[in-house]
């Protein structure tokens, strides 16, 4: 089960390299944070990912996050 305080700080202090999308089961988002890192775009949209993470609420997080099945 994955935790939304550990989304967040990992969107914080290594979102610029996507590890909250992997984290989270997001590989592809990962990958292309990875790609894109020498930009700093993946930067500012994890800031932007770590107060979303921030504010959502816990059903919310975990109806997203760690209900869904796999298709």
């Amino acid at each position: 089960m994955k935790s939304k305080f550990t989304a967040a700080i990992l969107a914080l202090f290594l979102g610029g390299l996507g590890i909250h999308r992997f984290y989270l089961g997001q590989n592809t988002l990962g990958i292309l944070y990875l790609v894109f890192c020498w930009t700093f775009i993946p930067a500012l949209i994890a800031l932007f990912d770590f107060f979303i993470f921030i504010f959502m609420s816990e059903d919310s997080f975990n109806y997203k996050y760690n209900l869904r099945t796999g298709f």
